[in-house]
């Protein structure tokens, strides 16, 4: 059976849905995701019970997926099962998003759980690469712009997205995400938002997705589209993205990186 350690936004519920099995959905505390029923709430100072809970359900396989916020660690909370995970979990928190990612997965295969991927329980999110619209001349140099863009911020560990016009970088994200970052974005007319995971990332864990939302941000902040990595971004409402593009006369480039 697999389990979703899930977060905030749209996803968990996307991966519920395109799932073909039974799916048993755990939050960390604060992080209740949208639009799908949530089994187990659990601090994170609760984690040991966590794992005691998911084998008593006969739980095999874990996914984790949704935005977190960087959780604080209480001492005078934590559960006697937890205690022995207290070292990790130390280590986890000072590191930055891969690292503490990895951290995390471990812990969970350790403890005799599988990991598995969003895009590999819901295979249906990751559309095969096109073109959704028409895109504007010139599109291909500002991608490659872009690649280079994701390996900086690989390096430096940070966010899986910026906003680009031409040959200039007009806005990168951080850890407040991209739906923040776009809010932030001014005077961007004929910019475009673009989204890769970052290179050597454990694509087990936080690849990233867009969805109707993003497009409506898009058009908000005056953009004229997305390019996304084939195989690395996941497309969530596919339909309504579609139509949201349409609509707002934008396009959606799935690439192959370095094309």
């Amino acid at each position: 059976m697999l389990a979703l350690i899930a977060g905030r936004g749209d996803l968990p519920a996307a991966v519920v849905a395109a799932h073909d099995g039974p799916v048993v959905v755990c939050a960390l505390e604060g992080h209740r995701p949208d639009g799908v029923s949530v089994d187990r709430v659990f601090p994170l100072e609760g984690l040991g019970d966590l794992l005691h809970w998911l084998h008593g359900r006969g739980v095999t396989t874990i996914c984790f997926c949704g935005a977190i916020s960087r959780p604080s660690l209480s001492l005078r909370r934590i559960a006697w099962r937890t205690w022995p995970l207290v070292p990790r979990v130390v280590r986890a928190l000072r590191r930055g998003d891969d690292g503490a990612l990895r951290i995390a997965m471990r812990i969970f295969e350790d403890a005799g759980f599988r990991m598995l991927a969003a895009h590999e329980a819901a295979p249906s999110l990751l559309p095969l690469a096109g073109v959704w619209g028409v895109l504007p001349d010139g599109i291909e140099a500002t991608a490659r712009l872009g690649d280079q863009v994701s390996v900086a911020q690989a390096a430096a560990d940070l966010g899986q997205a910026c906003v680009l016009r031409g040959d200039t970088v007009l806005a990168r994200e951080d850890e407040d995400g991209t739906d923040a970052m776009l809010d932030r974005v001014t005077d961007a007319s004929g910019g475009v938002l673009y989204k890769a995971p970052k290179p050597g990332q454990d694509r087990r864990a936080d690849l990233p997705a867009i969805g109707p939302g993003t497009v409506h941000g898009v058009a908000k902040a005056g953009l004229s589209g997305i390019i996304v990595e084939a195989d690395g971004v996941m497309v969530l409402g596919q339909p309504q993205v579609r139509d949201a593009l349409a609509a707002a006369g934008l396009f959606l480039w799935i690439r192959e990186r370095g094309a």
